[in-house]
Order: structure tokens, then sequence, then C-alpha cells
């Protein structure tokens, strides 16, 4: 008897044999709480989703899972769920890893154990006390283990490199069901692949991470209506052409609409925003902000901040957020992409377009790196539009894609991984020269494609 002469409800009675309450199968109370991504406007409908509590409770996962014949997709928390769009998810276990959280830090080394559940406010509250943090991204929610191994990038970036070079080891459930530890000094090529590669070869329980040693940062932001979004774009856009390494800075045009849960200065507005953060002294920081401070922002609150506060500052969602998203890197960013920049930034229902800032460390492949190890681009932009119904994802989708074509001209082929989320996007220049060894690797590692990750390889 072969996996296709087995019913669907001989499956799931197995899967619900082995792992009891563990696992969740449509029909069941909780299904359709369990299977919705942080990314709600994501309509995802695994055969079964597991919802595991520990690195023994994974192994017992992909060990039933394969012994119905079935695929694995790991989630830590949905955030780029639309990236698994071009999977079918029908004779797939989604595992959820929401309740396999917890961080453990050494101070002496500068290193955190980080389960595979965990986002990155776990992670600040841990450091914080000990005056460290990591190169988190610019929301707190965000899981570290997802976010890590497809690149990561950081308002510490420009002077640090990607998150992913930050770790150290990673603990994973393979496709046979095993256990494994991957490191530099055990099992090497894993660990190589497994950096960039993330969940196409395994479930990760758990993983360690280099940390920083910051107690606080100047960061903030600088805010003006979005009249005046050409002079302030033109003029950060030359800015960051001289800008040091140490300073790491995102341009956004942004349209809000009139919410009442929205602060006064954002409801109904459309307004222009500066925001990052600079390694350097006050004094240094301040001096270096002085250009665009001249432009007379309506908000500034650039200042020295807790390192746990960063992730505040780029005003991400709180919460779940129906979205369509898009991005591509671009290797310069003269007039005319600004002037194109803009031009994209007004469509109307686009929710906001941005520029980030690129170069530096981030294009420095470190000779430790993995699969991934650093973008090769000066820019990176990345367009965004609500999905309020479903009905309006068609609409929302062709309106971030045509914000991104408009800057063609200037896009270089390179990726970052961690903005891909959405269907269609091939993944080969966020994998770069290292895509022919991962395929490899992927056959060697997982030769019957057990894995279904959000970034295939």
């Amino acid at each position: 008897m072969t996996f296709s002469d087995i019913t669907t409800d001989v499956r799931g009675d197995r899967l619900r044999e082995a792992l009891g309450a563990r696992v969740i199968l449509p029909g069941d109370d909780g299904y359709d709480e369990a299977r919705l991504p942080w990314n709600v406007a994501v309509d995802q409908r695994p055969f079964a989703v597991a919802r595991p509590e520990s690195a023994e409770d994974v192994v017992g996962v992909v060990r039933a899972a394969v012994a119905s014949g079935l695929r694995v997709a790991p989630q830590s928390t949905g955030h780029a769920a639309g990236a698994l769009a071009d999977t079918d998810l029908s004779e797939t276990v989604l595992v959820s890893l929401a309740g396999l959280r917890g961080v453990t830090v050494d101070p002496e080394t500068r290193r955190a154990r980080v389960l595979g559940g965990s986002v990155w406010n776990d992670v600040l509250a841990a450091t914080a006390p000990l005056g460290l943090t990591a190169l988190h991204g610019s929301a707190g929610d965000v899981s570290v283990a997802g976010y890590s191994l497809s690149g990561g990038l950081s308002f510490y970036g420009r002077g640090q490199g990607l998150a992913v070079n930050s770790v150290r080891a990673v603990q994973l459930v393979t496709a046979d069901g095993s256990l494994v530890r991957a490191s530099a000094d055990e099992n090497a090529e894993l660990f190589w692949a497994v950096r960039g590669g993330s969940g196409a070869f395994g479930v990760v329980v758990s993983l360690e991470i280099d940390l920083l040693p910051y107690a606080d940062v100047f960061a903030g932001m600088l805010l003006w209506d979005a009249s005046r979004a050409a002079e302030v774009s033109h003029a950060w856009a030359e800015w960051t052409a001289s800008a040091p390494e140490s300073a790491t800075t995102t341009l956004r045009i942004m349209n809000f609409p009139p919410l009442p849960e929205l602060p006064p200065f954002l409801s109904g507005r459309s307004v222009v925003v500066i925001d990052g953060a600079i390694l350097e002294t006050d004094a240094a920081a301040a001096a270096l902000l002085e250009p665009l401070r001249a432009l007379a922002p309506e908000m500034d609150t650039f200042s020295r901040i807790p390192a746990a506060s960063l992730v505040a500052v780029h005003m991400d969602p709180p919460g779940p957020t129906p979205s369509a998203t898009a991005h591509s890197v671009l290797a310069e960013l003269p007039a005319k992409a600004v002037e194109a920049f803009l031009a994209t930034a007004s469509v109307p229902g686009l929710f906001f377009a941005e520029l980030r800032h690129l170069g530096g460390a981030i294009a420095r492949r470190p000779e430790h790196a993995g699969a991934v190890g650093s973008v090769a681009g000066a820019y990176l932009m990345h367009t965004v539009a609500m999905v309020p119904v479903p009905e309006a994802m068609p609409g929302a989708d062709a309106a971030v894609r045509a914000g991104i074509a408009a800057l063609a001209p200037w896009r270089t082929d390179a990726l970052a991984l961690t903005f891909v989320d959405g269907g269609g996007v091939d993944r080969a220049p966020g994998f770069g020269t290292a895509g022919i060894r991962l395929k490899e690797l992927k056959s060697r590692f997982d030769p019957n494609g057990t894995f279904a990750a959000a970034h295939a390889v």
C-alpha cells in the first residue's frame, strides 16, 4: 500500500493517535484559530495544525507526519505567511511553534539560547536588564528563528551586518525525525545550509545567537506632513550617500485612514518619516542629523533611548494585520529614482512606501557566513498595502507590485528573504551563488521534500 492509497480520515486518525491533543484537524474546535497566521490576509488551510511545546514534541510531530505521508511546514508567528502562497498545504502539517518560547542569556559570553517559537520581545526582556541587546528587526513580535535564519535586517545592520551572521548554533529536527545540533564544529554543512535555507532543512527548536553590548542607543524619528515629501526624500537620499556605517535609517511615506485607534498626529493623514539608529555619541549623532533637522520636522524624537525601545521606533502594527507587500533591492538612488518613489507613494490605497538604507556591513559577507551572509545593494524598496477585506487582496497586491515596478531601472539582482511575503517570487536572487549548493544539500538532508518552507530551496 502506498500513501496515495491511505484516506484522509486514516491519516488524520494516525496523527491524532500519535500526537493526541497536540494536533488539530479540520472540523475540530479551534482549527480556524490555530491555522490563522499573523498576516491574517493569508487563508492557509493545512491538513492539520500541530502545536508542540518541547523539542521532543517536535520530534514526535515530524515522525508522525512522515509516517502518514504528509509534509511539514514550520511556522513561528506567520508574519510572512504569504511566502507559503505557492505551497499546497492540503497534505501538510503546519507546525505552530508559538508554544515553544524561552530565552536563556549568558552575560559572560554575550550569547543567548532562544527557543524556536520565541519572538524578539522575549529576547529583549531577557537581555535589557543585563545591558545587552541583539540584531533584531523593526518589530518586537517577529520570530527570532525565521527572521535570523533568513538574513535579518536590523537598525544596527550597516554597522553590524545581517542578523544571520550572529547565529552560532542551531538545534533542529531533521526529515528523519532526529534532533540535531548544527554549528561550525558540529554538522557544519547543515549549519551552513540552515543559515539562509532555514525551514527547508528542518524544524528549528532553538538557536544560539551573539548579543550586542548596548544598553542604550541614539535612535528615533523625524516626521513631516507629506506635503514636504519631495524635499525630505531628496535630502535623505543625498544624506545617505555619505552617511557613515554607524547610521542605519529608513525613509517612509505613510498614508493613514482616519481611525480612532491611531494617535492624532497620524489619523487621517499622510506623512513622511525618517527613522533609525545611530551608533555614535550623542554629540556626534546630533551633528550627523543636523542636515535633516534643518528641514524643520514637525516631530523629532531622536535621542538616547534604552536599546529595548528601538523596536517601537518604526511604528510597526502592534497586532495581526492583513496586508500585501512587495520589495526589491536597488543598486543606487539617483534623483530620478527618488521621483519614481514619490510617484509610487501617492498611489491610492497604498498604505506606505519605504526605502531602507543598506550597504556597509549589510553588503559585506563574513568569512564564517552560511548560505546567506549579505545583501548586495544600496537600498531596499518596500511597499505595503492594507487588506481590510479578502476581496481587496487583488487590488492591494497589484498596488504594491506596481510600486516596486516603478523603480525597476535601479533594481539589482538581489533579495532580502525576510521581506518576501507573497507568491510568485523567485528566491534565487536571495540565495545568490549559494543556490546550487543549497539544492544539493536539500537533496541530501531532505531527499523526499518533507519540509515545506516559506523560502523553498
